[in-house]
């Protein structure tokens, strides 16, 4: 019987979606034991992705509900699902894996026994998957990255989408939580440590009040969140989310662990499946040919020539990391031509990416 709930749950996380969707794999099973119980498992095979209360789950699971809501809050408490409250009535919601489950796992930054066994049995999901379907090819841009604001020269127009500050201003509540990208690597070999800071992925909303709620991160001002991001990309971490103009998290990334870098660097050509809607300029003028932008460049995009950095426009994500390291100051981020507005919402993001299947 157990085997059976399983089973439909590998089918439900597969038409979840993300970047890894449930597959009828034997890591799969290893996974899902480790992370749901079989009741866990019973009601998350039948949670949609549309937030619904405990009372119409239990209906429609035929169970009674204060059992049903019960599950739920102990999955929201281990991630496996969202919750949150809206009109004095609590809801629940179907997760992916990426984003979503899988993140949610290591935002506590915790490093217990239980953290570790997680660790391995989603490392090894994820390989699975990765050896079983083979390379990735990316035909629609998953996520996006916004530029260091500091960065963009003055004259040039930016979008309220494209300004990081515009998500700080008009959120609330703001959460900060750890890496997980950075944070599974150190629960799978404590010496993997790049040296980037941890403290800084973000929250806004209704996803900050679910990683409050449950203790996945903490509650911070706004100049605190600005500190935040500020820290970030003096770091040489990149500000990057969902390819959407409404964002409830922003990652800060780094090249080496990162998922979302990670996975566009993959690609033949980064800049391609991963960008911002802008480009560095450089002004030879002001350049003294140090290297800098060269050596914090995430994408390997800036080369020196004749002491002056070229940038390949292929592999630039348009991050601004070189501009703001710059001594000199002789880098700006200016409009790159042709660059596509993201889809509005997550709804529009998942058409569009079907569309190009």
């Amino acid at each position: 019987m157990n085997d059976e709930i399983y089973q439909r749950l590998c089918e439900e996380m597969a038409k979840r979606g993300g970047l890894y969707p449930g597959m009828d794999i034997p890591e799969f099973y290893d996974l899902a034991r480790e992370l749901f119980t079989p009741e866990e498992a019973f009601v998350g095979a039948s949670l949609p992705p549309k937030p619904k209360t405990a009372k119409a789950m239990a209906s429609e699971l035929g169970k009674d509900e204060s059992e049903t809501r019960e599950i739920l809050e102990a999955m929201a408490d281990k991630g496996l699902c969202r919750s949150f409250e809206m009109d004095g009535n609590r809801y629940y919601a179907g997760s992916p894996f990426v984003p979503g489950i899988f993140e949610f796992q290591f935002m506590r930054g915790t490093f217990t026994e239980r953290d570790r066994r997680i660790a391995r049995v989603i490392h090894a999901y994820k390989q699975a998957v990765d050896k079983t379907r083979g390379p990735l090819t990316i035909t629609f841009p998953p996520n996006r990255v916004i530029p260091v604001g500091e960065t963009i020269r003055s004259d040039s127009k930016v979008h309220t989408y494209n300004q990081v500050s515009s998500y700080v201003d008009r959120y609330d509540p703001i959460a900060v939580s750890t890496c997980f990208c950075r944070h599974e690597a150190k629960l799978l070999d404590e010496k993997d440590d790049c040296g980037m800071p941890d403290d800084v992925c973000m929250q806004f909303g209704k996803a900050a009040e679910f990683v409050i709620e449950r203790g996945l991160g903490r509650k911070v001002t706004k100049e605190e969140a600005r500190n935040t991001l500020k820290r970030a990309a003096e770091a040489g971490l990149v500000h990057a989310g969902l390819n959407t103009q409404e964002l409830d998290f922003l990652c800060n990334c780094c090249s080496c662990h990162c998922m979302i870098l990670k996975t566009a660097l993959s690609q033949p050509k980064p800049g391609k499946v991963l960008f911002s809607g802008f480009q560095p300029r450089v002004d030879p003028d002001l350049c003294t040919g140090c290297q800098t932008c060269v050596d914090r460049c995430p994408a390997k995009a800036a080369t020196l020539i004749q002491d002056v950095p070229e940038i390949d426009t292929d592999r630039c994500f348009g991050c601004g990391v070189c501009g703001i390291g710059c001594p000199a100051g002789a880098i700006q981020m200016i409009e790159k031509p042709g660059s596509p507005e993201p889809p509005l919402n997550f709804k529009g993001l998942r058409q569009a990416m079907e569309s190009r299947a």
